[in-house]
């Protein structure tokens, strides 16, 4: 049987001081090694590492760094290992003022580890992600309490069953939650997605779940009584939204024109930002647009998380 403990003892741990969290995340965390090359290489050619870089990554991680980077107060309440990437996680977390006491250490967890190829001709990125042990929602941990206690609750396809649990807490407690799905992997996949109010996912990912290539359209056809919103992203094309108030007609946002330099964890800040901006009560429009500002600042700097911005870095560039 599993080993299991909370996290304590990792250095710079932040304790809740609050009863009360904006941003609750459950999903993956990951450490991420970027290495920047001039142009993506062919098969069987060897090519020089311009710059390398390690940082915290993952869907989860990356959104609540975003998250809290607009002022939110966050914490991750999923599991990890006893080792030093982990390690590297929880300390890189606590730096962002986002408070780990809620997350499980456990003997057969730990955290994905990505190799990410930067090509900075053509501004693309290629992954290879590792992940060898049990991620995301632990299926008993965090206690209800503490589930309860945020007004935006993080999930995404990872601990399927322990995200599945947590969801229904919190939408029997009339708590939101925001889903960052990018593949199904099987039952109890469904009725997970069935259940979140929020679904925000790619155009690639809503064309697997639909069949639509259209993204208008796709929006639509994942809309159901139980939403509050449901919004696809594809990239510099901006994204598609609606709400109830649509009535079935999904809205355009268009993408802001900036020089992209890394897309890295471009998603994954739109999801910690739309998150945030909820937390904070702001309309669905509002909220797609600062999410959409926040990807687009941090694709003008290199790395996922350190070209995340500030509250006051995203106003600015929404006001000019």
């Amino acid at each position: 049987m599993a080993t299991i403990r909370p996290i304590h003892g990792y250095p710079d741990q932040m304790e809740s001081t609050s009863p009360t969290l904006d941003v609750l995340g459950l999903g993956i965390v990951a450490v991420d090694d970027l290495l920047y090359v001039d142009e993506y290489p062919p098969a069987d050619r060897k090519i020089r590492v311009r710059h390398r870089r390690r940082q915290c990554g993952g869907n989860t991680a990356t959104a609540l760094v975003a998250a809290a980077r607009m002022g939110a107060r966050c914490a991750y309440g999923g599991v990890l290992g006893d080792d030093e990437l982990s390690r590297y996680v929880v300390e890189t977390l606590a730096r962002e003022g986002i408070d780990t006491s809620h997350g499980v250490v456990c003997d057969t967890a730990g955290c994905a580890h990505s190799t990410i190829i930067v090509d900075r001709k053509h501004n693309t990125r290629t992954i290879f992600s590792s992940v060898d042990h049990r991620v995301g929602a632990h299926p008993r941990l965090p206690e209800a309490a503490v589930i309860r206690a945020a007004r935006v609750l993080l999930v995404d396809h990872h601990g399927l069953e322990g995200a599945l649990r947590a969801v229904r807490i919190a939408r029997e407690g009339g708590m939101h939650v925001v889903a960052d799905f990018e593949r199904d992997p099987g039952e109890p996949f469904g009725e997970l997605a069935s259940m979140v109010d929020h679904l925000v996912v790619s155009a690639r990912f809503a064309r697997e779940m639909t069949g639509q290539a259209d993204p208008a359209i796709a929006a639509r056809e994942l809309w159901n009584d139980r939403r509050e919103a449901v919004v696809v992203t594809c990239g510099e094309a901006g994204c598609w939204y609606l709400d109830h108030q649509m009535r079935g007609t999904a809205q355009h946002h268009a993408a802001l024109a900036v020089e992209a330099v890394d897309t890295t964890g471009c998603g994954d800040v739109f999801h910690g930002v739309y998150a945030a901006t909820l937390a904070r009560g702001m309309l669905l429009d509002q909220r797609v647009r600062w999410a959409s500002a926040a990807a687009a600042l941090k694709a003008m700097r290199r790395g996922g998380q350190t070209g995340i911005p500030t509250t006051a870095a995203v106003e600015q560039f929404l006001r000019q």
